[in-house]
Parts: structure tokens; sequence; C-alpha cells
């Protein structure tokens, strides 16, 4: 097809192109860029679905944007002779562009890259570019014959490789950036113009040569239109559909998992503890709590279990009120949580649901009874958030309680005292039976996505109350003065946890432990962290000291004294909740602390309120002025990691939007689960 060589009598033909058809082609070329960056982008994301799905539909997206892009672009070309595609190779041209783009993309999101897995991605993708575009040539059926230059040939190929090369070293070497729509729109636009590119200097490799017989007179191309309309068509709602697929089914499937429980699609724990820490006038607060479900599931089966569980959340849904939200916040218990609503009326409408219990439940030709109780709380605005639900829990455990489906009302007289006097009794068996278990969440630098430790959280498994949240349960501690018990506890598990994972090839973790009130000043500490590190052998560098603001304030002179010493010792120093105090920036040019942790409160509402933004990017630089280490709590957003890369670098963020807190076993399978995409340049690397 390169000799010079052509039949003879033959003429050279004249093309022209339509305009309008190339820049069609050039932006469904950029489009399936687009599209195929932001599947694939999804790879490096805890979503629902395997990686391997995203890459495959990346690659589809891709190569189905290539192909159509071609026959639009043949389309755009006319000439004076009858012509018309070969069916078979015209859907045999689309292979070769979807396989070279899933090569290309699964070796773009390797975890660890070189120049020559970039090299490679960039070949697979040209050639692939290139094998579809003379294969989709070779489709043609006409009355002409056409010959290649051969360095306009060379060259096309080239282009494609060479774009394509830069346009996936762009991808991921800026993996936080890609988040960015301009850049990915910039990347999308880069790769479309190498598929373009690629294409019309192919074209102009070609000259057409035709025996006068068959020139048409009108000069107009019989070009099969069917087969070009289709691609068109086809190419345009596939790319779409994908990408309204992804964006809304993943995000969806994310939301589902996360805030809803999966038997009963009811709210779960996690939606109602943030619905519970949201700021309301006043509240009430009904929990509902089934004692023998456990008695069923022995003798019934699990099944049966579900089913009743089943059962019981559909009753509470259709007979709850219009002003209370329903959730199941754990395997046995459902929560009413209303807002402004009189208390009078919150319990005739619990007392109208416990009528249905007193009757049993037919299922499956089985009579199940229950046996139930429902506590009942109030909270006015001045109340803390936590206390509505501690005193939800302390009617729940009194010892006098039985299970005769009554609705049973706070009474701060016969409950408070056994609730707190039951955690103090239980403190010392959790600690030493691992009740109390600790969580880590990992802290991740905002410009490079890498690991920077991790903060450890304490957690309650009651043998009877269940997963007691930590708002319940340290605010006992603290005013029991049992909270230092429990930090030097964390403390020596913490320890112990950075050395199993040096021991497992992870070396080099770094955990923050929160330190309570003045007990940053006392003797008692700088012995529990000095027989830690003793212990398990670990240096004072990998564990960081969280303080709050009003330990400082209550004894600004001591609490410096002793973060020298501390700094001294080797351990850093962080200032936690920073902002929700009252005197920080009279003492914190003065406190010799390495970090400075800003309260989740700033970042809520950021970017969309500028009054919000000015405000953390005002607490952001007068942090770094002091050369002070920047962490940023409670980070959900795409949108507020995108405002952070961009206010300033060196950012450390923690919240959901990277992961939730973790045991170290899901930590250890957390890491394992990418370890094979981008996400692995930030875990553990």
């Amino acid at each position: 097809m390169f000799t010079s060589s052509v039949p003879p009598a033959y003429v050279e033909l004249a093309g022209h192109y339509s305009w309008m058809f190339v820049l069609l082609s050039i932006l469904i070329a950029c489009l399936s860029s687009y599209t195929a960056l932001s599947l694939n982008e999804r790879v490096r994301k805890n979503g629902f679905f395997h990686q391997s799905v995203w890459l495959v539909l990346a690659s589809l997206a891709m190569g189905f944007g290539i192909w159509s892009m071609h026959f639009i672009g043949m389309s755009a070309f006319s000439l004076p002779v009858a012509m018309h595609f070969s069916h078979l190779w015209t859907f045999v041209s689309v292979i070769p562009a979807i396989l070279a783009s899933f090569l290309a993309f699964t070796l773009a999101s390797r975890s660890t890259q070189s120049f020559l897995s970039f090299a490679l991605s960039g070949v697979a993708m040209g050639v692939g570019i290139a094998s579809m575009h003379y294969t989709g040539m070779a489709s043609m059926v006409m009355d002409a014959v056409y010959r290649y230059n051969i360095w306009l040939f060379l060259s096309s190929i080239a282009i494609a490789i060479v774009v394509s090369f830069i346009a996936l070293y762009i991808f991921s070497n800026l993996k936080q950036l890609m988040e960015k729509r301009i850049v990915k729109i910039i990347t999308a636009l880069i790769m479309g113009l190498a598929i373009s590119s690629m294409h019309y200097t192919g074209m102009a490799a070609v000259t057409f040569y035709a025996s006068p017989d068959s020139i048409l007179r009108d000069h107009a191309s019989h070009t099969d239109m069917t087969m070009l309309i289709v691609p068109v068509a086809v190419g345009m709602f596939f790319l779409l559909g994908v990408l309204l697929f992804s964006s809304i089914m993943d995000r969806y499937i994310d939301y589902r998992i996360s805030y809803f429980d999966g038997l009963t699609r009811l709210p779960n724990r996690r939606q109602f503890e943030k619905m519970l820490n949201k700021p309301a006038a006043s509240r009430g607060l009904a929990i509902w709590h089934f004692h023998n479900l456990e008695k069923i599931n022995n003798g019934y089966g699990y099944a049966c279990g579900d089913q009743v569980i089943q059962r019981i959340a559909d009753e509470l849904r259709e007979a709850h009120p219009g002003f209370k939200e329903l959730y199941r916040i754990e395997g046995n218990r459902f929560a009413f949580l209303s807002e402004e609503t009189e208390p009078d009326l919150f319990q005739k409408a619990m007392e109208t649901i416990a009528l249905k219990w007193k009757e049993p439940l037919l299922l499956e030709e089985k009579w199940i009874e229950l046996s139930s109780v429902c506590a009942v709380s109030f909270s006015k605005g001045a109340d803390p958030h936590h206390q509505l639900y501690a005193n939800a829990l302390a009617v729940l455990e009194h010892p006098l309680l039985k299970y005769e489906h009554d609705i049973i009302l706070y009474d701060s007289t016969i409950h408070t005292f056994s609730f707190e006097q039951e955690i103090l009794n239980g403190l010392a068996r959790a600690m030493s039976e691992d009740e109390l278990f600790l969580v880590y969440q990992p802290k991740i630098f905002a410009d490079t996505s890498r690991l920077n430790g991790f903060e450890a959280l304490i957690r309650w498994r009651h043998p009877v109350h269940g997963m007691l949240s930590p708002a319940v349960f340290i605010p006992i501690l603290e005013q029991n003065h049992r909270i230092d018990d429990v930090t030097d506890w964390v403390i020596d598990r913490a320890a112990r946890q950075i050395s199993q994972w040096e021991k497992s090839g992870l070396p080099g973790q770094k955990i923050a432990v929160n330190i309570p009130g003045t007990y940053i000043t006392s003797a008692r500490l700088t012995a529990s962290l000095e027989k830690a590190i003793t212990h398990h052998r670990v240096d004072p560098k990998q564990l960081e000291l969280e303080i709050t603001e009003t330990s400082v304030v209550q004894s600004a002179e001591s609490a410096i004294r002793a973060i020298s010493s501390f700094r001294k010792q080797g351990f850093s120093v962080a200032l936690d909740d920073f902002g929700t105090g009252v005197s920080s920036l009279s003492f914190l040019r003065q406190m010799p602390i390495t970090t400075l942790k800003i309260d989740k409160s700033f970042v809520d509402r950021v970017p969309h309120s500028e009054k919000d933004s000015a405000i953390l990017h005002a607490i952001i630089t007068l942090g770094q002025s002091l050369n002070l280490n920047i962490v940023i709590e409670g980070v959900e957003t795409a949108d507020q990691v995108r405002f952070l890369v961009t206010t300033a670098r060196s950012l450390t963020v923690q919240g959901y939007y990277y992961a939730r807190p973790m045991t170290a076993d899901e930590i250890a399978k957390w890491r394992l689960d990418f370890s094979e995409t981008l996400r692995e340049d930030y875990l553990f690397s």
C-alpha cells in the first residue's frame, strides 16, 4: 500500500472536508477522553464496584470514542466515487482501540511508576489509536484505490504515541489535581487532540485514485450514511450513559451502604449520630429495645430472626408520626428522633406504637411474642447533645427494668446513678478483656495523597449496652476522674500497635493519641509514656500527643513547660480542635507545639460559604506562618479537598472522604484492597 504505482489510466481524486463534521469528530474524541478519565479516576476510590470494573468501563468508553471519532471523521471527507463500509471490518476495528485503552490504563494505574511504564502506556494507546484508524480505513469498499505516503503514515503513529504519553503522564502524576475539573478537561483535550491529530494526519497520508468512468458527475460521495450515523448515535449515548451510570450509581450505592441499614433499609447508627450532633432548640428521643431477639434466633433460626426485625421495622415505619425520624441504631434497637415537639405528644405517639407489640406477630404460621421497652428522654438547647442519648441508655440499663412494652420517661433521680455506676464499675473489666479497643483513622497529605499517620480513637463494645459511643462514656469517666486510667491504656495500646506494624513490614507509622484536660501536666503521664516506648521499643517520634485548647487555658504556664519537656524527649505535640476555645491566639505563639488541628466546624460549609472559606484560609495561613504542621479534621467531600489543595501546600486532611476509623485488621485489608491501584501511593508507600 506504500508503492507509488497506480493502475493505468487512473487519475488522482480530490476530496474535501465538511468542517461541521470535523469539529464534531474532535468533540467526540475529547468527550470520550473525559469520560474515560472520569471512570478511570474511580479506580483510586473505595467504591462499591471493584476497581477492574472501572478499568473495563474506562477502556470501553475510550475505545468506543476512538471508533466513533474515526467514522465521524470519515463522514467529514467526501470523494466523487461510490463508497460503502464492510460491516464486519467496521465492527472488528473497534477491538484494537478497546484492548489498547485497557492496557494503557492498566499500566498507568499501577502503584509503582517509572518512565518505562509511561512509555509503554503511551505506545499501547498510540498503537491502539493507529490500529483502529487503519483497520477502519481497510473497511472501506469503493471504486477507487489508495496509496500511503510512508513518512506521513509513520508520523501519524508517532503523533498518537507521543501525545498519548503526555496525557497519561499528566493523568498518573497529577492524581489529586485530576479531581479538579479544569485539569481533567485539559488532559481530556490533549488526549482528544491525540486521537484527532492522528486521524487527520493519517488521512493526509493517503492519496485516492480512480478510473474516469467511476467518477461521479455530481461530485457527491455515495457513502453508506447509515454506517456513519449509527456509530455517532451509539457512541454518544454510550458515553453519556456510562458517565451518568458511574457518577450516580456508585455515589448512590456508597451513600446507601454508609448511611442505611442493609436489612431494614432504615437510616443507620452513623446517620443517627450525625443528626444527633446537629444543634436544635429541643429534642425528643425514643429508643425501642426488643429483648428476646436472640431467643428467637436460637429457637427459629436467623432467617426467622431477620424476618422479625424486618416486620418490626415495617410496623415502626408505618406507625411513626411525621414529625419523627426512624433509625435502626443496633441489632435490637430502633430510635425515633424528633426536633421541637411537645413531650406529651411524643410520649403518646410511643404509647400508640406499644399497642402493636402486645399482640403476637404471625410469621410463616409461627406466632412470635415480643418483649420490648421504650426509653424516652428530652433535651433543651443548652443540654449537651450526647446527654439525650446517655439518658435514654440509662433508662434501658436500669436494674429493675422490665420488658412489658412500657414507655419509660428518663428520671434523673432514678436512672442516672445506675448507668454511670455501671460504666465506672465495668471500666477495669473493659480494659483487661478488650471490650475497650482502638480504631485508627488515617491522616493524608492533601497535595500528594500520601499517608501521614493515624489518630487513635477509643471504642467500647459493652457486653450489655452494645457499642457505646465515646460521647457517652468519656464524659462519665472525666466527671469521675477515671479518664487518666483510660489514657494510659490508650498510650500502651497505640505503642504496641506501632511495634506490631514495624514487625509486619510497615515501618515508620505514626499514631496520635488524645491527652485529656490537665493530664498534660501530670508526672504520671510522663511515666506512662516512658513505660510504653521502653516496653514496646518505639521511637518517641512515632507518638504524637493531641491536647485541647481547654487544657492549655486552664494552666497555661504548666502546660507550656510540660509541652517543652515532651518535645525534648522527641514526642510531637498537636493542639486539637483549634478555634473552638476563647484564648488560643494569646498562647499560640508561646506554645512549643508542632501541629495545629483545625476543628471540623470550620470545614463543614467550605467551600460553599465564602465567609467560612475565608476564615479557614486565614487560620491555615496563621498556622503555616508559625511553621506548624496543619491538620484539617472532618473532611468529607471532594469539594473540600479541592479547596484545601488550592488554598495551601503541605496540608494534612482527616475524615470520611479518605477513610473512616478502622481496626488494625481492617487497615490491613484496606491496604490490600488498594495494593494494585493508585490509591496505594498515599496509603502505605
